[in-house]
């Protein structure tokens, strides 16, 4: 949220901004250097006239809302990243559960086929015991 503030017009209003600490002998066009070289150029506060308090403080405004942005433009950034985390995360838990799922699939198809083998054995077992009854009626009866 943007506000702006009313500064009576008997206060001096001293604004000073500089990439370095050391003091230089520049211009009075370059005195404000870029405050936010991240910003586009177009988006850059434009140095204020030194004579009027106005200028300065619109430039102070503008400075301000320049940072405002510059932060919003940071804080989406962060936002975007995190939301690319949260899409590979999403992304590898329906890989999980599709993996999950394959395997409770893979179970129950081996289940079912352990329950078939299993009923074919005792057939098996049956037919096995009923071919040694009629063997051992055959073997009783030579």
């Amino acid at each position: 949220m943007i506000t702006t503030a009313r500064i009576p017009a008997d206060k001096p209003i001293r604004i000073a901004f500089s990439l370095n600490d050391s003091p230089d002998d520049t211009s009075s066009e370059n005195a404000f250097p870029l405050a936010f070289p991240d910003l586009e150029q177009q988006l850059q506060p434009l140095p204020p006239c030194h004579d009027s308090k106005e200028s300065m403080q619109v430039f102070k405004q503008h400075c301000q809302i320049a940072e405002e942005y510059y932060e919003v433009k940071k804080e989406i950034a962060l936002l975007e990243e995190r939301k690319k985390e949260l899409i590979a995360r999403l992304d590898q838990t329906e890989e999980e559960s599709m993996d999950a799922a394959q395997l409770a699939k893979e179970y129950s198809d081996l289940t079912e086929e352990n329950r078939t083998l299993k009923l074919a054995q005792t057939q098996c077992v049956e037919q096995l015991e009923k071919l040694r009854i009629q063997y051992q009626k055959r073997q009783g009866s030579s």
